[in-house]
């Protein structure tokens, strides 16, 4: 791409050669070449000794490299920064897209008028990104998929409009209320309410019925239960599961299951209500012709996975039918989005804080505040409320009709800044938000790959900013192992979505080392 800002320095340059003296000409000739060929470094830090200006080895192990947060264990290292310039831009990355008609044409999937209609103009898309090229036939072919790519890259358009495309093929012989046809599973109401959105805007003009069951109301519809045709159920799994027990809903008419944010829903906490849930859905008929014995098809849609995910499949489904697609950029740095590492006291954080969120105000530029707490998150709020900033909060101890409608106020400009636990960052469609600051830094790589995707998203070519603030020891353990990733340009380590799983093995590793004895199940995991 032509660099404008380049192309006018060396037209002044030229200029300034024609109106001066030879000699003159002649100095300013090297200075043009020299801004020319000078790059912009990868990592700017505050001390430019450990500046990067293209990336180390990639086999480098950890610890072997020079870090710029190396020293930041130390009292004095406070004030003390460094930042991941991006190396593309927003438009570069439009322009790897794909025109919607080429795949048409191509005869990989057949979508029916209406939905193609809706796809360009309640939605606005006419370009697809690499993995919705990749992913849209393979989910369209009724195969088991695994849709795993980085955050904002349209991962709900890659299943659903093949899902709604077969619902329109296929003929209903039979109709019954509350058993739905397709079923999306989310591990948060936010999330469910979105998709709902989507699927709703895609089938206008069509008969498909979509409904989203959200919990926090369960024991009022299973007291007061609402009877009424759907095609497609977006639900929570804990509203939906007690709902299915009790009889209100019916799954034996489900043709496709979607695990949307498979990561949390695969998670330990979720995982024995998960399996038992899904064991009621024949998976392995899928391939199956006969119209009598049509199967089950499953999808799972993530920007993480958990590293015993084949283990915890393995209970519902063989594992080998299942076909994957994954973006070469999954678990990778965002190389669009800046990303800023502020090394700080803690008491230093909520007046740095005012000052970003004032300074992003002022350019009208929406933000996005995380902590890793429900309590910190409602101090933020409070504080900036009491600062003279109008500040949204969002977190997950927040009662059902308190928190519903705030993400919305959000997303549609009533309010520019929002506070939120990682509540906010899963899944959700945040292409407003230009800037996001961990107050909190995360304590998981993959809290922090899905909290830096809620900026940079598709659609979005505008500059963004990560900012970090940094002040206690697990923190800077984190932020060591990102710096070396993007030093190396490789992976980034430890990518484990599955957190409770993450913390109690640590809980069991630190009863080990204390030589306390150990419950009969863990002693038979290795650590």
């Amino acid at each position: 791409m032509l660099n404008l800002s380049l192309v006018l320095r060396v037209q002044t340059s030229r200029h300034l050669a024609t109106a001066a003296t030879a000699t003159a000409a002649v100095k300013t000739k090297p200075r043009v070449e020299k801004a020319r060929d000078k790059p912009k470094p990868l990592i700017t830090c505050g001390r430019t000794q450990f500046n990067l200006m293209q990336h180390e080895r990639a086999d480098a192990k950890f610890g072997t490299l020079a870090l710029a947060s190396k020293g930041w264990l130390h009292n004095k290292s406070k004030g003390d920064h460094f930042t991941l310039n991006a190396s593309v831009s927003g438009e570069q990355l439009q322009q790897e897209m794909q025109s919607t008609t080429g795949i048409l044409d191509s005869g990989q999937l057949e979508l029916h008028p209406k939905l193609l209609e809706n796809l360009q103009n309640e939605l606005g898309i006419k370009m697809l990104t690499g993995i919705q090229v990749k992913g849209l036939p393979i989910v369209h072919g009724n195969s088991h998929a695994l849709i795993a790519a980085e955050t904002g890259c349209g991962k709900t358009l890659t299943y659903m409009l093949p899902i709604l495309a077969r619902l329109l093929k296929r003929e209903i012989t039979e109709r019954s209320f509350n058993t739905p046809r397709a079923l999306i599973l989310t591990p948060g109401r936010e999330l469910a309410t979105q998709i709902a959105q989507v699927a709703e805007n895609l089938s206008q003009g069509t008969d498909l019925k979509v409904k989203a069951l959200l919990g926090g109301s369960t024991k009022q519809l299973m007291m007061n239960p609402e009877f009424q045709e759907v095609d497609v159920l977006v639900a929570t799994l804990g509203a939906l599961s007690k709902l299915v027990t009790t009889g209100i809903y019916r799954m034996e008419q489900v043709r496709h299951v979607v695990l949307d944010e498979a990561d949390t829903l695969l998670d330990d906490s979720f995982t024995d209500k998960l399996t038992y849930f899904l064991r009621r859905f024949p998976f392995h008929m899928v391939q199956r012709q006969d119209a009598r014995t049509l199967g089950t098809q499953l999808v799972l849609a993530s920007a993480t996975m958990p590293t015993n995910i084949r283990e915890i499949l393995e209970r519902v489904i063989d594992v080998d039918t299942i076909q994957e697609v994954v973006s070469p950029h999954l678990h990778h740095l965002m190389p669009h989005v800046t990303q800023k590492f502020l090394r700080m006291p803690k008491a230093d954080r909520p007046g740095h804080l005012l000052t970003l969120v004032k300074q992003d105000l002022a350019k009208r530029r929406p933000i996005i505040v995380f902590s890793n707490k429900s309590a910190t998150s409602d101090y933020v709020s409070i504080f900036l409320n009491n600062s003279g900033v109008n500040c949204l909060n969002l977190n997950g101890d927040m009662l059902m009709k308190i928190r519903l409608g705030r993400f919305e106020q959000f997303q549609s400009g009533h309010c520019d800044v929002l506070s939120t636990t990682d509540v906010g960052s899963r899944g959700l469609d945040t292409t407003r938000a230009r800037h996001v600051v961990n107050f909190d830094f995360p304590l998981h790589v993959s809290d922090y790959i899905h909290r830096c995707g809620r900026i940079g998203r598709v659609g979005n070519t505008d500059k963004s900013l990560v900012s970090n603030f940094i002040s206690s020891r697990r923190e800077i353990d984190v932020v060591q192992r990102i710096e070396h990733a993007a030093r190396t340009g490789g992976l980034l380590p430890d990518v484990n979505a599955n957190i409770a799983n993450i913390i109690k093995k640590r809980l069991m590793a630190e009863m080990k080392a204390a030589g306390m004895s150990l419950p009969p199940q863990a002693q038979e995991e290795p650590f």
